[in-house]
């Protein structure tokens, strides 16, 4: 009965999974044969002549310049948030905070704020103290993701088993080996989710990014909105949009690959 319980549970998954799949999947068939196609006319249902130009424009129009500066941003917004989040979370799962409820109403404030009320006021700020608009947006788009990073790690927190880092010094450990071969190891998983969440923000972000950096920093997002505008352009805005998805994609998978072997 033990072993019959598992294989219906694993049957079940099964429907389960292939839809959420297919959720993911289906948006992405048809930017998949617009940037296949050079010519796509109604009322055909497949494109009428195949080819690559879609991919030579996005090329042409700086799909590359604008990949390496949506990963910088990325990268940049998930190095100053997660560390932020793990710490604001740890304290707030393990320890007494002060005024615990105002703490956390502002740690949660740039979700419920409007964003665009707060860029205009923090553009205002960083402008008259000089702050370069790179450093600029990658503050602003850190805080607006630790409300994020802070919700992974307080529910890992709160699941964290402090006891395996007292017998770890109970054994001679120190505090580094703790950290690196104890605690590290342990919350990896959620350390993980919550870098992904971070670079998501930086590099799905459009409207901060195009007012603190004053269009002068072209991002895959706003390469994606500026092709938009324009008619006739569908292969193009295929490419560059496929460019924007498929990374995140890779990164979800690994993600959800750690903390699958982390919850072994």
């Amino acid at each position: 009965m033990s072993r019959v319980a598992p294989a219906r549970r694993r049957a079940g998954v099964a429907p389960r999974v292939a839809l959420l799949l297919a959720w993911f999947a289906v948006p992405l068939v048809p930017l998949l044969l617009w940037a296949a196609a050079d010519r796509w006319s109604y009322p055909a249902v497949l494109p009428t002549d195949w080819g690559t130009t879609g991919w030579r424009q996005a090329l042409d129009q700086g799909a590359l310049p604008a990949l390496g500066r949506s990963v910088l941003l990325g990268l940049a917004v998930a190095a100053l948030a997660t560390p932020a989040g793990a710490m604001a979370g740890r304290a707030l799962a393990l320890h007494r905070v002060p005024a615990r409820r105002v703490v956390e109403a502002l740690l949660l404030a740039p979700v419920a704020v409007p964003p665009f009320a707060v860029v205009m006021g923090l553009t205002t700020l960083a402008l008259r103290l000089a702050i370069p608009a790179g450093a600029g947006l990658v503050v602003v788009l850190a805080v607006s993701a630790v409300p994020y990073t802070v919700f992974v790690m307080r529910a890992a927190y709160a699941g964290h088993d402090v006891g395996m880092e007292e017998e770890a010094r109970t054994l001679g450990a120190g505090p580094r080996a703790v950290l690196l071969r104890v605690h590290l190891p342990l919350l990896a998983p959620a350390l993980a989710t919550a870098a992904f969440l971070a670079f998501l923000v930086g590099w799905s972000d459009y409207v901060v990014t195009l007012v603190v950096g004053g269009g002068r920093l072209v991002t895959l997002p706003m390469l994606v909105g500026a092709l938009s505008s324009a008619t006739g352009n569908d292969a193009v805005v295929a490419a560059v949009s496929l460019t924007a998805v498929l990374p995140p994609l890779a990164l979800l998978v690994a993600t959800a690959l750690l903390a699958r072997r982390g919850a072994r």
